[in-house]
């Protein structure tokens, strides 16, 4: 296949197009200093579709296959949805208007807020943070804030397991504390003993996903958050696989204190390609005071923008990635209170239906049943067959089914970790199962065809060490 080029590659210079309508306001020009003309490529319209039109044809996402990333929930988007957050009394608002005149969308923040705080048993909701990370991020503020206000400047610590997602202690590290990692024990999940010994006095909190990311519900999930709350700390929960438990179990009722929501993730908002996300913070009531503001709340004359007391500030611009929160908010009143839980459960379903399948083929991680997710470990099948996790992954590519998460976490050997999601039909899930078998097979026939895959996509296997140590970050131009 031809080397695709960029749009500012194409063209010649006078080829064009014009799309923009007549200006109908008062023109106003650029001063003499910025007066340079910009580079923008000179293309006509047929060349400008085709080429876009081929770039995505180079995509995979949930509307061309199998998605079975883990942990990440690539779920389909309703498109409900999107008509929704693009209606005119939506899209048309400015963020500066004056409350009475945006009652209806303040309306729609309330009562998003009220559903969130619902499913996971928070008493407060704030919709400013832009995505999971920068939820995580307001979260610890939160805690920080809280003991900081009791005159506690002595907790300094964040407990984090060694399964976390790699954004925990990143964002532990930004909110200014410092990170205790602690070992899962041999089932998967915190290990007990080694909690309470790092637990003590400089304790600040504990972040934990729960199912973990090994796709286990804890067993002893209570013990642990008793164990932090016992020791002064308080309990963050990481809501990247909230979709797992949504409609059955509560964080809030497992002990935690504040939560953030991926609302790209597990609320149906577009997932992939650089976003846009949304991380709605949940908290305790007696973390409310400490939100970012504005929150939406109900006066006397209607809705309101309200900043808590004791706000630890915005964490975001105006009022929160608006649109996402409308998509969620839809998928939300579509489903409905059962409907929340089918999806849990389908989504447990799924995932213990493949990992069953497949348990003979390949080694899984850890017995038993899981939760929304499974890990396997290649770690044998590579001795055997010299075939790795990377191999097995780049092969599906020739199939038309993205991988799934590869080497995470990185307690697991050889690790694939695969999310089926909800809303994927038995069939798929016997089609990819199917497909797992037969590179199985072809990595003990033929393992070369499997080191050199994939060999039907635009681009074949590229020098990943190469990419990483040595970025071109950005295009530039030829004088």
């Amino acid at each position: 296949m031809e080397d695709l080029k960029l749009i500012f590659e194409r063209g010649e210079e006078g080829q064009g197009l014009t799309l923009l309508p007549p200006c109908d306001v008062e023109e106003h020009f650029l001063p003499e200093e910025r007066k340079e003309e910009p580079r923008l490529p000179h293309v006509s319209e047929n060349e400008l579709m085709r080429h876009y039109t081929a770039l995505s044809g180079r995509v995979h996402g949930v509307n061309h296959g199998f998605y079975p990333l883990g942990s990440c929930t690539m779920k389909y988007n309703p498109k409900v949805d999107e008509a929704t957050a693009a209606l005119p009394g939506f899209t048309r608002l400015h963020p500066l208007q004056p409350q009475e005149s945006t009652q209806g969308a303040l309306e729609a923040v309330f009562l998003c807020q009220s559903m969130l705080g619902e499913i996971t048993g928070m008493d407060a909701v704030s919709m400013q943070p832009a995505a999971g990370a920068h939820g995580e991020l307001t979260g610890l503020l939160l805690i920080k804030a809280y003991h900081e206000s009791r005159g506690n400047r002595a907790r300094t610590k964040i407990i984090v397991p060694d399964s976390a997602h790699g954004t925990n202690p990143a964002s532990a590290v930004m909110a200014g504390f410092s990170v205790v990692n602690i070992p899962s024990g041999p089932d998967g999940c915190v290990d007990l003993e080694v909690l309470r010994a790092a637990a003590g006095p400089d304790t600040a909190g504990l972040m934990l996903t729960n199912p973990n990311t090994v796709g286990i519900f804890d067993k002893n999930i209570r013990e642990i958050t008793d164990t932090i709350h016992a020791a002064g700390g308080l309990c963050y929960y990481d809501g990247a696989n909230l979709n797992a438990v949504m409609g059955v179990v509560r964080p809030g009722d497992m002990g935690f204190d504040c939560i953030h929501l991926n609302l790209h993730k597990t609320f149906a908002a577009p997932h992939g390609g650089g976003g846009p996300g949304a991380g709605a913070v949940g908290c305790k009531a007696f973390l409310a005071d400490f939100l970012p503001g504005p929150v939406a709340a109900c006066g006397d004359a209607g809705f309101v923008w309200d900043t808590p007391k004791r706000s630890i500030g915005r964490v975001k611009a105006f009022w929160g990635n608006f649109d996402v929160m409308i998509k969620s908010l839809t998928y939300l009143l579509t489903l409905g209170r059962s409907g929340v839980r089918e999806g849990a459960i389908h989504a447990v379903l799924a995932a213990n239906y493949m990992k069953a399948c497949l348990q003979d083929d390949f080694d899984m991680a850890y017995p038993g049943l899981c939760m929304h997710e499974f890990v396997m470990t290649l770690e044998r099948f590579k001795e055997e067959t010299g075939v790795s996790a990377l191999d097995l992954a780049k092969g599906m590519l020739d199939h038309g089914v993205h991988p799934p998460t590869m080497y995470f976490p990185a307690i697991v050997h050889e690790a694939l970790m695969v999310e089926p999601c909800e809303t994927e039909t038995k069939e798929t899930l016997d089609a990819a199962v199917a497909l797992y078998r037969s590179l199985g097979e072809a990595a003990r026939r033929d393992p070369e065809s499997l080191h050199t895959a994939p060999h039907k996509t635009p681009v074949g296997r590229l020098d990943e060490v190469k990419a990483a140590r040595d970025q071109i970050l950005r295009w530039t131009p030829q004088a």
